[in-house]
């Protein structure tokens, strides 16, 4: 017996746990059919489950559920990516709380204290996915620093340097002086600040200067030129000129070079190669010296005047400042707001920096890469952002590899004292390595250091879906399940993760990772606005689970995944997805109360259905299961939920139930919960929980094979997708003229009932019909009629007598009794209402500057007076 309150909190973790073992069996399926992957975006080992992340699992495993439900071999592959950065801050923070310096450890000690933090907390995230429905198995997670994945990683370094596309150089990089390490741009953002525009001069001979505008003055040391735009009047006669820069003896030339601005600043531009990362693609162009000028914490180096040396930037900044405004060189200082980069995890400052690091070349993986998109092997969706993929490879610069810190995968190189280097997987070829390169034994090979850096986290990741399966060795699972079929991931990471997946794979295995890219659209709140710990608008999806349980939050998360545009998410709109999944419940209640119960021989799509409106909903269930599955295989879920939300609220619950109510015959019974299992299983995708618990309540009799979690999507009938038709089924299914009839009276009841809302009417009506073809059909369904439009009775007549309300449905007029009197007050008010309303909407929706700062607003008053305009329409077309 169900309870009489749906209460999510008792069945959610039930399902999951007998869920767990089913999940991790079929993984297993060792048979020849079809198989579907998702390799799954490694979460950070760090990180708490966020919306971002529930709505990427929540399309994840509804393409999982729905192809294990068509037969396929499903495999989710889970797992968790170390996190370098940002786990490395997490643990030196808890050894800063205990008086410890990090670096005071030592390497290896370090790392000991980082595993012991893995174990005790990190992974926490795979957890609450799991929680979230995310029918994965954990038996198969792996982790970016297992063994296996280390050895996989070193490999592929490998290989890259020794076919020449991984070298060291010097190359500006995001340099992070608290950390002490080259970051990647994903760690860097754009903060908007107060700053300052100094306009400044520079002698050029006895007597001229040269007036430049820039927010770095303290830079000025590392300076190698001045550059004007080729075409710019103003200054094309100082071209091949020299300048002295101020505060120093130093003399630079002025160049040309169009990535000058001419209407940015004085239109005279200072290049400082080595700490901009456009100067030092001038600095490239025009061969200049790369002067770099801070240290690692970005103090000023000795490369400055000796009173500046030693000093942070923003000490420099003040005392260069002061130095030139003695001197009179500083024209005037303008107040700005400019971008300013930083570090999130930090909070330091970025500084452009040449630094010496480790590269990828990536101009020939870029040109695979493209071309893969282009021939159609790989395709995006939306497929808008495929101009995005487009533009970062057609413009890509090599990869910065490297990073300074310890916790990670470290570069396997190994020098000797001499400075001669040697790559290779693991320290026992490097000696056999130099071994060789010196002409000794291994027992006498020079002392060998490893290279103290580590990869970028990315580069693992980049290997992700192949190292999962067992690359480098040729494992059945990789046989099996590569190529990938769907990545889901967000639009930030297309160049950093996707385009990166995508390179590595096509070298190494020759293959693409995966065959389709499904971007997720951000997530914002109610109002449009991105979230933000400092907004106070981040809305945690545990929250929303624990409170209106967890299959509310995934439905109400596929409505709203409309390709190409971002999601608006409210509490409120939980609530409302709530409601829905409590519908579901009463359904199953009524269906309970009802003695409707399962029977597995029973076959509704055969020819033992004979009464109308049985099988008028098994036609619309046909419909339903077959516009569902367009929608899913589509990538449209928000059609899909919606497809779901309306067969359920509008066709069963509002048509069938309400006119099944007296119903009582074999037939309607076994028929409503045959239909209503049917869409739990439609709907089990994207709410698993509500589904598998009522379809255990009512197949636990039926000896029914397992759990919904495996149970086909559809039995041997072959469905004729989204026409509400199928093909090999019993003739008494065939669209007849008992159909159309049953249709036609459907629509009859509707447009009553609609009537009846628009005027207000709550009391029973008596329905007239003229006496016609349709009498036998209406004496047959006398009693569903009823129920559907809320009537005391149906009478067959010759002739309507004269008030009551007259209507027409497909050119057949209908009469229902009731006061004419109050019939035409009741119609004229309410006709008068809503032509005020809609005139009051015309005149918003008018107003441009509205349309402008409410854009969705606006739509929706749009689409506020197109409905009451239907709804005057109707009562225009009412006769008395």
């Amino acid at each position: 017996m169900l309870e009489k309150l749906f209460d999510h909190g008792k069945i959610e973790s039930k399902v999951i746990d007998k869920s767990k073992e089913i999940i991790s069996k079929t993984t297993k399926n060792n048979s020849r059919k079809e198989t579907f992957t998702i390799t799954l975006p490694p979460p950070n080992i760090t990180g708490s489950l966020h919306l971002g992340h529930a709505f990427t699992s929540v399309i994840q495993d509804m393409l999982l559920r729905f192809k294990r439900q068509h037969g396929y071999v499903v495999l989710g592959q889970p797992g968790i990516d170390h996190a370098g950065i940002a786990t490395q801050i997490i643990v030196a923070n808890q050894l800063r709380e205990k008086g410890i310096h990090w670096q005071q450890l030592g390497r290896e000690e370090f790392i000991a204290q980082v595993w012991k933090w893995k174990e005790q907390s990190g992974g926490t995230i795979l957890y609450q996915l799991v929680r979230l429905g995310t029918s994965i198995d954990l038996d198969r997670v792996r982790f970016t620093m297992d063994p296996a994945a280390s050895e996989a990683v070193a490999y592929a370094f490998t290989r890259l340097y020794k076919d020449g596309l991984i070298y060291r150089d010097k190359r500006i990089v995001n340099w992070d002086p608290v950390l002490k390490t080259a970051v990647s741009d994903l760690e860097v953002s754009n903060k908007t600040e107060d700053g300052k525009m100094w306009y400044i001069r520079y002698p050029m001979g006895q007597s001229d200067f040269i007036t430049i505008a820039t927010t770095r003055p303290e830079t000025l040391f590392g300076d190698q030129a001045l550059a004007v735009h080729p075409d710019d009047e103003r200054f094309k006669h100082l071209i091949g000129r020299k300048v002295r820069i101020p505060l120093t003896d130093r003399v630079i030339p002025i160049i040309a070079d169009e990535h000058s601005d001419p209407q940015k600043g004085s239109g005279i531009f200072k290049v400082t190669p080595a700490h901009d990362f456009a100067d030092f693609e001038i600095g490239v162009r025009h061969n200049l010296p790369m002067m770099i000028i801070m240290d690692e914490s970005a103090c000023l180096n000795n490369e400055v005047p000796e009173e500046f040396r030693g000093l942070p930037v923003s000490v420099a900044r003040a005392k260069v400042v002061n130095a030139l405004e003695e001197k009179r060189l500083i024209v005037r200082i303008e107040n700005i707001v400019h971008s300013v980069p930083r570090n999130d995890r930090s909070g330091a400052m970025i500084e452009p920096m040449v630094t010496n690091q480790w590269f990828l070349e990536t101009k020939r993986l870029a040109d695979m890469a493209i071309k893969a998109v282009e021939d159609g092997r790989i395709k995006f969706i939306p497929e808008q952002w495929t101009n995005t993929y487009f533009e970062w490879l057609r413009n890509i610069q090599p990869w910065c590899l490297s990073r300074q810190i310890w916790w990670g995968h470290q570069i396997p190189v190994w020098y000797a004292e001499n400075g001669k280097m040697f790559c290779a997987p693991t320290e026992e070829e490097a000696i056999q390595q130099a071994a060789k390169y010196f002409e000794v034994s291994k027992e006498f090979v020079p002392k060998l250091t490893r290279d103290p850096d580590v990869l970028d986290t990315w580069f693992s990741s980049g290997l992700w879906p192949f190292v999962t399966l067992g690359w480098p060795e040729k494992t059945a699972d990789l046989a099996k399940h590569y190529p990938t079929d769907v990545l889901v991931t967000g639009f930030d990471i297309i160049f950093f993760w996707v385009s990166r997946m995508i390179m590595l794979g096509l070298y190494f295995t020759k293959d693409v990772p995966f065959r389709t890219v499904y971007i997720n659209p951000l997530v914002r709140d109610e109002k449009g606005q991105k979230m933000s710990k400092s907004k106070g608008n981040v809305i945690d999806p545990l929250h929303l689970m624990n409170k209106y349980g967890t299959d509310a939050l995934r439905f109400t998360l596929a409505t709203l995944a409309i390709p190409g545009r971002d999601i608006r998410l409210g509490e409120s709109l939980v609530e409302i997805g709530r409601n829905f999944i409590t519908k579901i419940w009463n359904a199953a209640k009524f269906i309970e109360l009802k003695e409707c119960f399962f029977e597995k021989e029973f076959d509704i799509y055969g020819g033992e259905i004979e009464a109308p409106l049985n099988r008028w909903i098994v036609r619309k269930l046909i419909e339903f299961k077959g516009q569902s599955e367009l929608h899913i295989n589509e990538y449209r879920f928000d059609l899909y939920a919606q497809c779901i939300y309306k067969f359920l609220k509008d066709t069963f619950c509002d048509i069938y139930i309400e006119a099944i109510k007296s119903c009582n015959d074999f037939e309607t019974q076994r028929t409503a919960c045959a239909v209503f299992l049917e869409f739990l299983k439609v709907a089990h995708p994207v709410i698993p929980f509500i589904t598998e618990f009522l379809w255990e309540e009512f197949t636990r009799t039926q000896q029914v094979r397992g759990m919904l979690l495996t149970e086909p999507w559809a039995d041997e009938l072959s469905v004729q997708r989204g026409t509400g038709t199928s093909s090999g089924t019993d003739a008494n299914l065939s669209y007849d003229a008992t159909s159309k009839l049953t249709d036609y009276y459907i629509a009859v009841t509707e447009e009553i009932r609609s009537l009846r809302g628009i005027i207000g009417v709550k009391e029973k009506l008596d329905l007239l019909v003229i006496s016609g073809e349709d009498d036998e059909f209406i004496a047959r369904n006398t009693h569903w009629i009823l129920n559907l439009g809320r009537l005391n009775s149906i009478e067959v007549v010759d002739a309507f007598p004269d008030g009551g309300i007259r209507f027409v449905v497909k050119n057949q007029e209908f009469y229902l009794k009731y006061s004419n009197e109050i019939s035409r007050t009741v119609f004229d008010k309410k006709m008068q209402t809503l032509q005020s309303e809609i005139d009051r909407l015309a005149a918003k929706i008018q107003n441009e500057a509205y349309k402008a700062a409410k854009p969705a607003q606006w739509a929706e008053d749009v689409t506020l007076r197109e409905q009451k305009e239907v709804e005057l329409a109707k009562l225009k077309a009412v006769n008395f």
